[in-house]
């Protein structure tokens, strides 16, 4: 590649993912070179702004939001992650945050509200308008990771007796406030319950005198603000929603959901559970070390324990071992292998209990299938593996041990798989968190059992 294309490759790079363009905003805030800032910061998308604030040293970061904090646009702060919104706000001036905070969606406002230390807030919200401090305080009323958090107060709704020419000059008048963007018109009854929503399309293609009741369609799914965001994106999904009307205990329409916040929603609890699989809780690009291990090591101890009971099990055979090397040698195999067919049961349960696919009503198809598939594959390799290990030690009756065992322990990695991720949610715990230590508890012991048990019963009896 040419230097030409190089650079032009270069050019076309988010900022964050150019290593000069990032090295010189870190060279600036090092220099405390605000006009500099401002040039190279000037004209970015917010998005990109706030990828570039996130992809550079904390410091770094802190610098920016000391030196041009203030000129910073107000859709920044709604870009930033969490954890890095977390760390910059508190350098920011309490009054711009406020004002920033008037700027924003409500649903936006809310989420940054939500990340300013309790110290601060109380002189954000006090430079904030009268009307963005009652929607704060009413958002975070509400428990976190719910529709209260994610639902904004301003929507457009219609009368029932409303005509289409009256809604768009409604619309079009100074009066209104509008959302920045929205799908969905909503048809009220005279005590503002929804009884049904106009597309913005539809609405647009419609004559100034057709009544919005008649192109209106049904309300497929109402949110209350108490819901769990990860419900309310199951019903986006389900029923393939761009927006959703958020009611409260009188069936009254009071904000909406937007599918932009779902996406989000989609991400973070996909990571999330993707993590906790793993047996980790948090993790960030902005973590600390101590912040790393802590997250980490209780799970880390659990498996300790797991695999000192597992190594109990090898020790009880310790003297077949002692006769026998190839036991030493090939046991591994087995215990790895039913390890890795667990893995794979278990994460079709998760991602399954997470979808709300695996219910109690038809767990017992999804039991016998994974058990199936496990004792098929086991059938599979087990014939491969006694072929190997035949003509490896010259020895039928070991590859007939590691054959039997091998089928076993497959059968109990495809039922543990997916019999612990079931149990656990039947007790109350999440299953996308402790399941993979227990499922490899299981094949360990199995493995490990099965195997030396019927090499010792076969080869040294």
């Amino acid at each position: 590649m040419s230097i030409e294309e190089e650079a032009a490759a270069a050019a076309r790079r988010p900022p964050s993912e150019n290593p000069h363009f990032i090295a010189g905003v870190v060279g600036a805030a090092g220099d405390h070179d605000a006009p500099l800032l401002r040039r190279l910061l000037a004209g970015l998308d917010t998005a990109d702004l706030a990828d570039v604030v996130e992809h550079v040293p904390l410091e770094t970061a802190l610098t920016i939001a000391r030196l041009i904090g203030r000129e910073l646009p107000a859709e920044f702060l709604a870009d930033l992650s969490t954890e890095r919104r977390e760390e910059v706000l508190p350098e920011l001036p309490p009054d711009y945050v406020g004002r920033a905070l008037d700027e924003l969606d409500t649903d936006d406002a809310a989420a940054v509200a939500a990340d300013i230390d309790e110290k601060q807030l109380g002189a954000v919200l006090a430079a904030a308008d009268e009307d963005t401090r009652l929607v704060v305080e009413e958002a975070l009323s509400f428990e976190e990771e719910t529709a209260g958090r994610l639902m904004q107060r301003e929507y457009v709704a219609a009368p029932e007796g409303a005509r289409v020419g009256d809604v768009i000059d409604r619309m079009r008048s100074e009066a209104a406030e509008l959302p920045d963007v929205f799908f969905e018109i909503y048809v009220v009854d005279p005590a503002m319950r929804p009884v049904g929503a106009v597309n913005v399309s539809r609405l647009m293609r419609a004559t100034r005198e057709t009544p919005v009741a008649e192109i209106m369609a049904p309300v497929k799914a109402l949110v209350r603000p108490e819901m769990d965001q990860e419900e309310v994106a199951l019903t986006f999904q389900k029923y393939h929603l761009a927006s959703a009307p958020v009611v409260d205990e009188a069936g009254r329409l009071t904000g909406t959901v937007t599918v932009d916040d779902i996406v989000d929603v989609i991400s973070e609890e996909g990571e999330e559970d993707l993590l906790k699989l793993a047996g980790v809780s948090e993790a960030a690009q902005t973590d600390s070390v101590f912040r790393s291990v802590r997250a980490r090591a209780p799970w880390l101890l659990v498996n300790l324990g797991t695999a000192l009971a597992a190594s109990s099990v090898i020790r009880v055979f310790e003297h077949s071992i002692a006769e026998l090397v190839a036991l030493a040698v090939l046991m591994p195999i087995v215990a790895s292998m039913g390890g890795n067919a667990g893995t794979q049961a278990l994460a079709v349960a998760v991602r399954a209990i997470a979808a709300r696919d695996l219910t109690e009503s038809n767990a017992p198809r999804y039991v016998v299938r994974e058990a199936l598939t496990a004792v098929s594959n086991g059938l599979i390799f087990a014939s491969v593996l006694s072929g190997v290990v035949a003509l490896w030690f010259h020895n039928g009756l070991l590859a007939l041990a590691i054959a039997l065992a091998v089928i076993i322990n497959f059968a109990c990695a495809g039922l543990a798989g997916i019999l612990v991720p079931l149990t656990l949610r039947r007790f109350g715990a999440d299953p996308a968190v402790s399941s993979s230590v227990f499922v490899t508890f299981v094949t360990d012991i199995v493995g490990f059992l099965a195997f030396l048990g019927l090499a010792t019963v076969i080869l040294l009896s």
